[in-house]
């Protein structure tokens, strides 16, 4: 019986052999750049930098909680200290209890009681490494920058004490050190920004009593 079928075994192997060769090859495509991933992407990269613009809130958020000292122990001996030079006359230049201008009684407070060495001047203490804080998350021991001169330029400085008070050295006029409110007019149209210098107290710090 093999040897009656025998001469169609090369048959087909003939018609097996044509069809493979005249079957469409498939051809493989490569890969096409994914439209959507690289939206993905450049929507990754915008987030990425509207979260920088936002970490200002989430580092604010874990400077007491990452570091040994707490702020609020320190901004009541600043602000405690600070009181006590309720009505200390207002002098350009000073830096002493003989008389502050308002860089002055800044910089005295932050270096007697947190161990900081702030700028001298407003100008350059308004550009120190520290956090921006919203008008709205204001904490006892921020800084608060006015333009008080107009022109959008830094000419004036206090520290925020709570509940839209803020203490600083006013002028000659007012009666030197006092105590304001952030939401008076005049203090509202000037205030420019605030920035939480008490971030960058030293680790080792222990507030004085």
């Amino acid at each position: 019986m093999l040897n009656r079928f025998a001469p169609l075994v090369p048959l087909a192997l003939v018609t097996l052999l044509f069809g493979c060769a005249s079957h469409p090859q498939q051809v493989v495509e490569q890969p096409k750049p994914q439209v959507q991933n690289q939206a993905k992407f450049v929507a990754a990269q915008s987030a990425s930098v509207y979260e920088e613009e936002l970490a200002t809130e989430k580092e604010l958020g874990a400077f007491s909680g990452n570091k040994p000292y707490q702020l609020p122990v320190l901004a009541d001996s600043i602000l405690e200290r600070g009181m006590s030079l309720i009505g200390t006359r207002y002098r350009f230049g000073g830096t002493s209890e003989a008389g502050f201008d308002c860089s002055g009684f800044i910089g005295y407070l932050f270096r007697e009681e947190a161990g900081m060495n702030l700028p001298r001047s407003t100008r350059e203490m308004i550009n120190v490494d520290a956090p921006l804080v919203a008008r709205n998350n204001l904490k006892p021991g921020d800084l608060l920058f006015f333009s008080t001169a107009g022109r959008g330029r830094v000419s004036h400085a206090g520290i925020y004490l709570g509940d839209n008070q803020f203490i600083h050295s006013s002028s000659r006029r007012s009666g030197g050190v006092r105590v304001d409110n952030l939401g008076d007019s005049y203090w509202s149209k000037t205030f420019i920004e605030a920035k939480r210098a008490l971030a960058m107290a030293p680790t080792t710090v222990t507030a004085s009593k």
